[in-house]
């Protein structure tokens, strides 16, 4: 059974900076794209950052490019967002997603295959 754990959200001050990790079991991450999506109030799911199964290609919203970087440990299953200089609109619940493609990293999710249940990221101004 594949499940993806989201830790490390929390309320953090404009300007501030958190770490996002993403735990994977149930698949052997190596075969896999991952990809960083959130969700704000009344709004549709959001890409924020994917990358292929050795991060040989990163993709990024333009809105997170320079700011959020994604990264990832294969051997430990884990995928991780550093997201620096945060503004009140980054506020939402972020949510990792794997893709069995491991050369695409892709920005819709509709194609991804399994989900996380996210971690609420509160960003106040």
């Amino acid at each position: 059974q594949v499940q993806l754990v989201e830790s490390g959200g929390g309320l953090v001050q404009a300007g501030g900076s958190l770490r996002l990790s993403c735990a994977a079991s149930g698949l052997a991450l190596s075969s896999y794209s991952m990809g960083w999506f959130r969700q704000a109030p009344g709004q549709e799911r959001e890409f924020v950052a994917a990358a292929t199964s050795n991060s040989e290609s990163t993709s990024y919203a333009a809105s997170m490019e320079g700011r959020f970087t994604i990264s990832r440990d294969n051997a430990k299953n884990m995928v991780y967002l550093q997201m620096n200089s945060l503004k009140a609109e980054d506020t939402g619940v972020y949510s990792c997603a794997a893709h069995p493609n491991r050369y695409w990293a892709g920005r819709n999710p509709t194609y991804y295959a399994y989900w996380g249940q996210g971690t609420q990221v509160t960003v106040s101004s």
